[in-house]
């Protein structure tokens, strides 16, 4: 067991995936003179001028058959790959000591840790606490599921320092350590292609508090059944934030907009709703969950004054540009119903959509009184195109002659179908509620492809 990033000198590391958290955690490694095996199913060609820069310092293992035969003191496997695999089992069985790079962190960090999960906001709402710190001067360190890997950093991380890291599900499945202060937004089905049930996502996110002793601190979602169900399992303080009603101890909304905080026993008003810049209720709540996160370090006035001034985290209800009159969004974050729902109860006006990508089996019927209430055209492509389109056709309430949809064969398609549907005045909103891997690696990769294709219109066009 790793007790020192020294510790590495002289071991045989195995480091499953050479993808984005990896490759510094390679390079570190390397530093510290452990001999490296990296295994990934693509060639090393495939992975690019960083692997083939590495390439006579590091034992690659490519192809169909990576993981056979793994060995090492230590494996490091990728986040997206789960314990339960048959070579990762039989590798334990040897002695091989399993570990994720995230894990490492959290066991090596020399300071307090603020740890974000959640099924929605959990971006959001990790970058606003991590605003508000450095707005209070603290230093801080961004990482996990956003920003960057943060363990080729520990040696430089100081004791009086913040981490502030978010979390999916497929990290902290395996996780047996938590933050010393741990946000809960809210738990909703999601990626279950990956998880055996929606007990074992729901299992996984509580990994986030669940090795808290009494000094840890839990946020929660008041509002959330399965969020607040979560809180009876945890050891130390409770901090709850609520869109409904008070809350006596955590942060609440007041039927004036007043945003309320009632932390230890001290009331005090933090600020009103419409001092936040960002739209929509859903980042009312993440302010919400953030100010409840960081009661007692940072002041009331921080909080406000990045609330003026925040713009948002890009691939979120992003502003693309405006064109022949037409309003474009990027919204790609946007994975999951309850995140298009997010978006949709934002609008102010019926918007015409782009939806669809790739299926995480989950369940589109939630999602079709919304789209009659705020849409009033749709382009459906991808793999949940069928899924979301016999949703709302199976909605008592669609109209067709209210919201009408039109299927696309790419994604190119119906980025222009929906440009040539759009009207002066109108809002083109691209929000799929599905995942992208059916056609793009990740949302910001086809994010970028969206804000990319609409940059590119033309007046002649």
């Amino acid at each position: 067991m790793i007790n020192s990033i020294n510790e590495a000198a002289n071991k045989n590391i195995t480091v499953i995936g050479f993808g984005v958290s990896h490759r510094p955690l390679v390079r570190l490694l390397l530093e510290k003179g452990a001999k490296i095996t990296v295994r990934d199913k693509k060639s090393v060609e495939e992975l690019g001028a960083k692997a083939i820069e590495l390439f006579d310092k590091v034992n690659f293992i490519t192809g169909e058959k990576y993981l056979e035969n793994i060995d090492g003191e230590i494996v490091f496997k990728t986040p997206g790959m789960r314990n339960d695999k048959p070579e990762l089992i039989e590798a334990v069985k040897k002695g091989c000591e399993l570990i994720s790079e995230m894990e490492l962190f959290f066991r090596l960090c020399p300071c307090k840790i603020i740890a974000v999960t959640g099924s929605e906001g959990k971006t959001t709402t990790t970058t606003l606490i991590y605003n508000f710190l450095k707005a209070q001067d603290y230093t801080c360190h961004l990482g996990g599921n956003i920003g960057k890997p943060l363990l080729p950093d520990i040696e430089s991380i100081k004791k009086e320092d913040f981490a502030v890291v978010e979390l999916s599900s497929f990290q902290l499945n395996d996780m047996t350590q938590s933050g010393n202060i741990s946000i809960v937004t809210n738990i909703t089905p999601n990626h279950l292609d990956w998880h055996t049930s929606m007990d074992e996502y729901i299992e996984a996110k509580k990994n986030i508090f669940k090795y808290q002793n009494e000094t840890g601190i839990l946020v929660v979602n008041k509002d959330d059944a399965l969020s607040l169900s979560c809180a009876k399992e945890a050891r130390g303080e409770i901090r709850f934030f609520s869109f409904k009603g008070e809350t006596e101890n955590g942060v609440y909304l007041a039927e004036n907009g007043d945003i309320i905080s009632t932390v230890s026993g001290v009331r005090s008003v933090i600020m009103n709703k419409n001092d936040i810049k960002l739209p929509g209720d859903h980042n009312i709540q993440n302010y919400m969950t953030a100010a409840a996160a960081v009661s007692g370090l940072v002041e009331n006035e921080t909080i406000k004054k990045i609330a003026k001034e925040f713009g948002g985290v890009e691939h979120r209800m992003e502003f693309v540009r405006e064109f022949k009159g037409v309003r474009y969004y990027n919204d790609s974050i946007a994975t999951t119903p309850t995140r298009t729902i997010a978006g949709l109860k934002a609008q102010t006006q019926k918007i015409i959509i782009i939806a669809g990508g790739y299926d995480k089996n989950l369940d589109y019927s939630p999602l079709a009184p919304y789209l009659v209430k705020h849409v009033k055209h749709m382009v459906l492509c991808g793999a949940t195109k069928d899924k979301i389109k016999n949703a709302l056709l199976n909605c008592k309430d669609y109209d067709p002659n209210e919201l009408t949809v039109e299927e696309a064969e790419d994604f190119k398609s119906a980025i222009y179908a929906a440009r040539n549907a759009a009207k002066e005045g109108d809002i083109v909103y691209f929000s799929p509620a599905s995942a992208s891997f059916d056609m793009f690696p990740n949302f910001e990769v086809k994010g970028k492809f969206y804000k990319d294709t609409v940059n590119g219109f033309k007046e002649e066009e």
